[in-house]
This record gives C-alpha cells, sequence and structure tokens, in this order.
C-alpha cells in the first residue's frame, strides 16, 4: 500500500512538472532578427559597392569592420553603392558589411555646447564622449508653411554696414560669397561674437576647410568668450567626401532641437560650394549623370532642402528660429556661376564682399550696390529707419560717383558735395575685426554723419571722432540707449539730445584739425 502512494505521488508529480512545461512552450514566441550581411565587391576613394543586403533603405547606415559606418546611397537590383563616412583605404573586396536598422543621425542636446564634433557626433575635442539620450536624423522635413511666422526681430551682427544697410531678420537665409581671403569667415565671427548675452544659439559648420583654419576660428572664438553658447560641426578637407556632405544636415538638425525648444539659434555653413564639390565628387564615383559644369542635376534641391528648413515658427510652436549664413567661395568673382546663382535664388539675400575694397583696406569689404536683405528690413528697429533711411542709396550713389572722380577736375557744387559725404560714411563704415558695435552706439554714429556732424573733422580722425562719439552716448545717454534695444521710436528731442553729445565730441577734433592748419578736407 505503501508503494503504491508512492507512485501515485510521483505520477502526480510529473504531471504538474509536464503541464508546466507545455504551458510555458505555449507561452513562448521567440521572434527572429535576422542578421542581414553582404560582401564589398568593389571600392573607391569614397564609396564601396555592395553585393546582398536585399532589405537595406536608402540613407540606412551599414557597418563595415572596424566599426567603420557607410550610408546606403544607391539601392540597384542585386547591389548597394554606399558611401563612406570612414576611411575607405583599409575596406578590401570580400569583406562583410551588415546592416544597423539606423537612418543617419546626429545627437542633440545642451551638452553639445561649447565642444566641437564631426557629423556623426564623434567628439574632436579631446573631451568626453556626447550623451545626450536624444539623437535626430541630419534629414528632417521643413516646418509647414502654416507653422512659420514672418520674420520679425533683428539679428543683430554688430557690423555697422550690415545692421544698417542690409539687415537680417531672425529665421531668414542670407548668403555671403567672394573669391577667397576677403573676410567672409571675419563677418562670420564678428557675428557669433555678437551673440553674446542676446540668447541665440550658435552653430558653426565648417566643410572642407584645413585644419588649422577651423582651430584658428575656434581659439577666436573662445578668446572672445563665445565659445559656451556655440556648437562647432567639422568635417576636414581631408575626410571622406561621404563626411563632408552630410555634415551641413547634421548642423541643421543640431540647430532644430534648439529651435523646437522656443531658442533662436544662428547657424552658420562654411562653405557650401566645398560641400557641392564634394556632392559632385560623390556623384561622378556613383555614376550619376552629370549636368551643368559636371555637377549632378540635383545639386539645387541638395542645398534648398537644407536652407528650408531655416524659419521663423509660430508661437503654437514656440516661437524659435533658425537664421542661416550659408558661405561661397566665387572665383576671379564670377558671381554669376553655377552654384553661387543657385543660392542666391534660394536665400532671402546675399551680401558680397569686393575685393577693390580689400585691396583699398576699406574692411569689412562689403559691396553695397550687389549686396541686399528681402526680409530683414521689415525686422530692423525702428531707430535705424529713423536715421539710416537714405543712408544705403547715398552710399551706392558715391560709389558710383567715385569712378567718374578721377577722370574729371571739373565737378558740379552737389556732386563734391555727395563725394565728401561719401568719403565720411565709408570711414564710419570702417569696422576692425573682433569688435562688434551695440546698437545704441551705431544709431549715435549713423545720426552723427546723415547729420553732418562730422563733416568738419578731417578724414583721418573720423575713426577716432567715431570712437569718442560712441563712448560719449554710453556715458551720457543711458535712457535713450535703452529705449533704442527695447525697439522704442526716437523722438525729435532724443535725436537733438544725440546730436549734442556727437557735435561736442566732432568738436574736438575739428579743432585740433584747425589749430594743425588742416581744413578739414581730405
Amino acid at each position: 500500500m505503501k508503494e503504491e502512494g508512492t507512485s501515485q505521488r510521483l505520477e502526480s508529480m510529473l504531471g504538474e512538472m509536464f503541464s508546466a512545461a507545455y504551458k510555458t512552450l505555449e507561452d513562448h514566441h521567440p521572434s527572429f532578427d535576422p542578421d542581414e550581411t553582404g560582401r564589398v565587391v568593389q571600392v573607391a576613394k569614397g564609396i564601396a559597392r555592395i553585393n546582398g543586403l536585399p532589405n537595406v533603405r536608402s540613407d540606412e547606415l551599414v557597418r563595415f569592420p572596424g566599426d567603420r559606418l557607410g550610408i546606403a546611397f544607391n539601392l540597384e537590383p542585386g547591389q548597394v553603392s554606399v558611401v563612406m563616412l570612414d576611411r575607405s583605404e583599409e575596406i578590401e573586396t570580400g569583406m562583410e558589411v551588415k546592416r544597423t536598422g539606423r537612418i543617419v543621425d546626429v545627437p542633440v542636446g545642451e551638452a553639445l555646447l561649447g565642444r566641437v564634433i564631426n557629423p556623426l557626433g564623434r567628439p574632436l575635442d579631446n573631451g568626453p564622449e556626447i550623451e545626450t539620450g536624444l539623437r535626430y536624423p541630419v534629414e528632417r522635413e521643413a516646418p509647414a508653411i502654416m507653422d512659420r511666422a514672418a520674420v520679425s526681430a533683428p539679428l543683430q551682427t554688430g557690423i555697422l554696414a550690415i545692421d544698417a544697410m542690409i539687415p537680417i531678420g531672425r529665421g531668414q537665409r542670407e548668403l555671403i560669397f567672394s573669391d577667397r581671403q576677403l573676410g567672409k569667415t571675419a563677418i562670420i565671427i564678428d557675428t557669433i561674437i555678437n551673440q553674446k548675452d542676446k540668447d541665440v544659439i550658435c552653430v558653426y559648420c565648417s566643410i572642407g576647410q584645413q585644419g588649422s583654419g577651423t582651430a584658428k576660428t575656434i581659439a577666436d572664438l573662445k578668446r572672445c568668450g563665445a565659445f559656451d553658447y556655440t556648437v562647432v560641426v567639422s568635417s576636414a578637407g581631408d575626410e571622406s567626401p561621404g563626411l563632408n556632405f552630410i555634415a551641413p544636415y547634421a548642423a541643421t538638425a543640431i540647430a532644430e532641437y534648439f529651435m523646437e525648444k522656443g531658442k533662436d539659434v544662428l547657424v552658420v555653413y562654411d562653405d557650401l560650394s566645398r560641400h557641392a564639390r564634394s556632392y559632385r565628387e560623390l556623384s561622378l564615383l556613383l555614376r550619376r549623370p552629370p549636368a551643368r559644369e559636371a555637377f549632378p542635376g540635383d545639386i539645387f534641391y541638395i542645398h534648398s532642402r537644407m536652407l528650408e528648413r531655416a524659419t521663423h515658427l509660430t508661437p503654437e510652436k514656440g516661437g524659435g528660429s533658425i537664421t542661416a549664413l550659408p558661405v561661397v567661395e566665387t572665383e576671379a568673382q564670377n558671381i554669376a556661376a553655377y552654384i553661387p546663382t543657385n543660392l542666391v535664388s534660394i536665400t532671402d539675400g546675399q551680401i558680397y564682399l569686393t575685393p577693390k575694397l580689400f585691396q583699398e583696406g576699406v574692411l569689412p569689404a562689403i559691396d553695397v550696390g550687389r549686396s541686399v536683405s528681402r526680409v530683414g528690413g521689415n525686422a530692423q528697429l525702428p531707430a535705424y529707419r529713423a536715421v539710416a533711411g537714405d543712408l544705403k542709396l547715398a552710399y551706392a550713389q558715391f560709389e558710383e560717383l567715385e569712378i567718374f572722380e578721377r577722370f574729371s577736375t571739373r565737378l558740379d557744387e552737389e556732386t563734391k558735395k555727395a563725394l565728401e559725404r561719401g568719403h565720411i560714411i565709408r570711414e564710419v563704415l570702417r569696422q576692425p575685426q573682433y569688435s562688434p558695435i551695440p546698437v545704441a552706439e551705431q544709431i549715435a554714429l549713423l545720426l552723427a554723419v546723415t547729420e553732418g556732424t562730422l563733416d568738419s573733422v578731417p578724414l583721418s580722425e573720423i575713426g577716432n571722432a567715431g570712437l569718442k562719439i560712441r563712448q560719449a552716448v554710453t556715458n551720457h545717454l543711458p535712457d535713450i540707449c535703452s529705449k533704442i534695444l527695447s525697439g522704442g521710436v526716437l523722438t525729435e528731442d532724443d535725436k537733438k539730445r544725440m546730436l549734442e553729445v556727437s557735435l561736442r565730441q566732432a568738436a574736438l577734433f575739428a579743432d585740433k584739425a584747425t589749430r594743425g592748419g588742416d581744413n578739414g578736407v581730405a
């Protein structure tokens, strides 16, 4: 009897165990994640062709041995053309390539401020790894038309010639172009420096430049205290063309994060002519049909879809903005070349630097006649419109008259006065680098010029007189300075008080010239 009871208990226990096992098997639903791989069949500079990967998606990251990354660019029957984001020298035919399941993305967040990264988010400043917990695809849709608001606030550059005559608004796209070594990057650096204490985040994107040039720009920003609110995205000239290609898109994605948080962002692309050449190189290697100047036919779309992401959002979307300043290098002053004309048609205005002014030492060498802002005037502070409404026209006329001045000694009085006033304006517009001028001081200078306060000051002393006027207005008229900054309209009494201060300072230099035997006329 005892043995029968034991056997019954064993049978019962075995039955329970089998029931539990069957239930576990029924509840278990294993998932199968196939590891899709391909093989390298051809390698060229910056690209690789892969057999396999039948389910890979466009713009998906693929991984090569050694943790090297590439982008699936051309999806062809039985073959995938990959743009390398790392060096391709050590990639060999027959190597195994795996899908990652990720679209090309970049880390975004506050942790990027004050850092130098490459377009993949890898640090280049010997700092710790970027850990933000959030990544944005480098390619994102531009905001819808109904989500955009009008450009209503100025982005002050601190450069008198730009703020007074070619104003830029927050949410605008303003092209900066000229031949090489004429001061394009200098304008960019001064603009970033001027955003200090203005609650504007800056993203500087260096595309295809020498490492020494980018290092100098970073050193200048640090020295001027502008690096704490700046993100630098850098892809050097010796990097792969694919990395240069995605660099401006990665910088825009970083800027979009801050814009969606309600911030105002300035993003600089330095420069898009190198970006276009990198894309041309990739396209020719991928056997895409060349078009004008051997650029692929979609080069316009490549730039337009990126710059379209710069905008000013409505208050319902947070009210943030991205102001884009693309830079382009021309050759032999050919502003009618393919890439410059493309970008002129995409942007909301352009700032052109001329070698003639640069060689004469007029810096920044901005050609006012060829420069224009199609949007920023609507966002310009009222004080500018009150004191500098006709300044651009007068200066452009002076530049035209100056051509004939050297051929004629007989000029009527009106032309002589226009030329004299033009020379004074040019001296006032001279501005050393790393010295952005505050708004109120700009207004004081412009008022002094337009009202003839500086007419009796010799040209050689215009710069010193202007500096004294700026200091005096800041020290003696703080109420008017605050009013200008807050967007207030200058009254006649405000102008009178500013002119009295300016006249006292200008008189000192006029008296000095008189005592020295100078009649004040250059």
